[in-house]
């Protein structure tokens, strides 16, 4: 008899067990079942069942190179725990894994959310102009409800310092940035001293919050029906900080038609092009009249987010070429490593022309 093969990054031998053991729903008569998500350039993503209808969501850290804290399944765990206390919408965090016996490495089970997930361009292109308008509105109020929890009432009050968050973070991507190039980048340099130089420049008295840390249109699930957002994905790298930096990515990540250097970029890609999508400029009224809060550092805080998604677009380049990246990302080391140049162009643009005529540009 064949046996079956394991889907890269799980051994269901080790891995069946387990979830008998920890996760409801599973026995061990069960005959269990992992599906590659294609969605993930960072950590992988399965989907896994049983012939009960048992439907479940493996994340663990991907194969080969990794980035020094980029990929904490325990911190994605405590997030999701702590924001299932209040209504803000996440899947359920169901158990973490710390065994690297089981599949050599620590992951995390999650509920499995049903909806759609906007994830190229060729999903948003059926959207009328009213959904694309809805989808932005509930988009971004979730992000302004994010900002506003308190992280003690999600007994998060200790997932990070806000103080001194900024200097931080151009610290430790400077630092990833080491750890991950694969080859000289003249504009990385530029934008890593101006950020060093003015990250001390910035106004006192910024608010803090939870930050997702890659917040965008594909890391949400969304109701098929009435364009409600059901669920916010991928809090690996959530903390406590300076939520204008959680606003920056998302303006990144957005896209316009007129956009060239963004367009380089293969995450997100063309999905808010079409008619009714917010402008980016929108985006930000809207998020500040919200929030309240001061957005005149925006123009930093968007070189910063070039810089590190620059950073890490280069380490998925690097395990391309190792041939260990899996998801979305996979084979596309060329564009991957096209995309680190595109968004350090982006920043550089950022700090000499501002925030909205760079990205557009």
């Amino acid at each position: 008899m064949i046996e079956p093969i394991d889907p890269p990054g799980l051994v269901m031998a080790t891995l069946e067990p387990w979830l008998v053991d920890n996760v409801a729903g599973f026995t061990s008569t069960d005959h269990i079942t992992a599906e590659l998500l294609s969605g993930g350039r960072s950590n992988i993503s399965y989907v896994l069942s049983n012939q009960g209808g048992v439907r479940v969501v493996l994340r663990r850290p991907p194969l080969g190179h990794v980035m020094p804290s980029a990929h904490d399944m325990q911190r994605e765990f405590k997030v999701l725990s702590g924001l299932n206390k209040t209504s803000y919408p996440t899947p359920r965090a169901l158990a973490v894994c710390e065994d690297l016996q089981i599949i050599g490495a620590t992951f995390m089970v999650m509920s499995h959310v049903a909806g759609r997930v906007i994830a190229d361009a060729s999903d948003a292109q059926h959207l009328s102009s009213t959904d694309a308008k809805e989808i932005s509105a509930n988009l971004f109020d979730q992000l302004a409800a994010l900002h506003a929890i308190n992280p003690s009432d999600a007994g998060l009050d200790t997932l990070g310092r806000p103080e001194g968050y900024m200097e931080r973070q151009v610290k430790r991507w400077g630092e990833q940035w080491q750890l991950s190039q694969t080859r000289q980048v003249d504009e990385i340099d530029v934008l890593f001293k101006w950020l060093n130089e003015n990250s001390a420049l910035l106004p006192n008295n910024r608010p803090s919050s939870i930050v997702h840390g890659d917040f965008r249109i594909d890391n949400v699930i969304i109701d098929q029906d009435v364009n409600e957002i059901l669920a916010v994905l991928d809090w690996e790298m959530a903390t406590l900080g300076d939520p204008i930096s959680d606003l920056a990515i998302s303006l990144v990540y957005w896209t316009r038609p007129e956009d060239k250097l963004r367009a380089n970029v293969p995450v997100a890609q063309h999905i808010t092009d079409g008619p009714g999508f917010w402008t980016r400029e929108q985006i930000v009224e809207n998020y500040a009249a919200k929030t309240g809060f001061d957005v005149s550092y925006l123009d930093f805080c968007v070189a910063l987010a070039c810089f590190k998604l620059a950073v890490i677009m280069e380490s998925i380049h690097k395990r391309n070429l190792s041939g260990q990246q899996l998801g979305a990302a996979s084979g596309s080391s060329s564009t991957m490593g096209e995309a680190t140049v595109a968004l350090a162009k982006l920043g550089t643009q950022t700090i000499s022309q501002g925030a909205f005529t760079a990205l557009g540009s």
